[in-house]
């Protein structure tokens, strides 16, 4: 298992945001995490990715135990996140965006070959290039951000929210470049508010809610619970 979490349980001082969380993400798959607002959906996400750290619980990655990991060294060791929100600099160019990316040493080293790589799967992108971030469309920022953590050359890709305030055409198009990335290889661990488009696109899902993991399994077995349909298919 390339990724696993185990009743983990983050806080914000003394307000739990979650609790008795747990997934498993495999090498080449695509699981979703899907909840309500409020459900602790980022904040898990953001544990996973060393931005925030867990009180209690476990945490591995590739086999190695990720307690011990300073915030800094966990794109080193293959996670790289795609926040919510994409975070770009606005005042750099888009190039300049995507070797941030490329910081850790041994992503440096393949600058060149991962840069050609982002252009292929956004052509447009080539074409703004020297264009300031700030001034793309909200479409075109979520591929600098996908771009940028994609210059990490890692393992697994965090995504929290990547269609949110997209139009839905390119929304459709967003998630058929998420397949592309996990045909090449790359996990993907997606938490989306796109309900349907998260279990469209996911080998597995979990469903959070209040903090905990309160079911999982395939797409299909999920959807065909009343309790999910009813929440959050709206069937």
């Amino acid at each position: 298992m390339l990724l696993e979490a185990r009743a983990l349980s983050v806080a914000y001082g003394d307000a739990p945001a979650v609790w008795d969380a747990s997934l498993e993400v495999d090498e080449g798959e695509i699981v979703s995490v899907i909840g309500p607002n409020g459900a602790g959906k980022t904040t898990l996400i953001n544990a996973i990715a060393g931005m925030m750290r867990w009180r209690s619980g476990t945490l591995h990655f590739a086999g190695e135990d990720m307690a011990g990991v300073a915030a800094h060294a966990v794109c080193g060791r293959g996670i790289a996140l795609v926040p919510e929100g994409r975070r770009l600099f606005t005042r750099m160019s888009v190039e300049e965006n995507l070797e941030i990316g490329c910081y850790v040493a041994k992503a440096r080293a393949h600058r060149d070959v991962s840069l050609e790589r982002v252009y292929t799967l956004f052509p447009i992108l080539r074409e703004k290039r020297t264009q300031l971030a700030g001034l793309l469309s909200g479409g075109q920022q979520q591929m600098v951000a996908l771009g940028r953590a994609l210059m990490a050359r890692p393992r697994i890709v965090l995504l929290d929210e990547p269609s949110l305030g997209l139009a839905p055409s390119i929304v459709d198009d967003m998630f058929a470049i998420i397949r592309a990335i996990r045909d090449e290889g790359v996990a993907v661990l997606l938490v989306e508010q796109n309900v349907h488009k998260a279990l469209e696109i996911a080998d597995r899902a979990y469903v959070l809610e209040h903090g905990r993991t309160v079911a999982s399994g395939d797409p299909a077995t999920l959807m065909g619970q009343p309790h999910i349909r009813e929440a959050y298919l709206g069937l």
